[in-house]
């Protein structure tokens, strides 16, 4: 019998290999489902980036940045040096939020706009900032504040 762990590390494999394809980019939902499994239970906070070509295609997910239980250094230069070395086209940035508060802090704004604004230097759009905290989603995208 296979444990919760290894149904989750299953799920995100299949979620990820349906991210490959340039529809299920294009569904939130789906991308979303993808970073709760990756995100949901970590008792620190991380800072991810979904890598995307320019189909819109999953390049790689990678979690740039951990913190501790309240924050996350995020440095602006190590995102855009990923980003080119994963030759990007498009990222999706993501964070959690171990308190289980998914509203984004004032804090999580000022990044998201200063890594947009660095990325757009080098041509390569944020298509979305989405915060989990538990199995709930918070998107930048979808509430028109990127």
């Amino acid at each position: 019998m296979m444990t919760d762990n290894q149904i989750l590390d299953r799920a995100a494999k299949i979620l990820e290999g349906r991210m490959r394809t340039a529809e299920a980019i294009n569904s939130p939902k789906a991308v979303q489902d993808f970073l709760k499994i990756k995100l949901h239970d970590m008792p620190f906070e991380v800072f991810s980036i979904v890598y995307l070509d320019a189909q819109r295609r999953l390049i790689e997910y990678e979690q740039l940045f951990r913190g501790t239980l309240t924050q996350t250094s995020v440095y602006p230069r190590e995102v855009v040096k990923q980003a080119l070395k994963y030759n990007a086209a498009a990222v999706i940035l993501a964070h959690n939020h171990p308190s289980g508060v998914c509203e984004p802090s004032r804090a999580d704004e000022l990044l998201t706009q200063a890594l947009k604004a660095a990325l757009d230097l080098v041509d390569i759009k944020v298509l979305d900032h989405i915060v989990i905290a538990g199995n709930v989603a918070w998107s930048f995208a979808e509430r028109g504040r990127l």
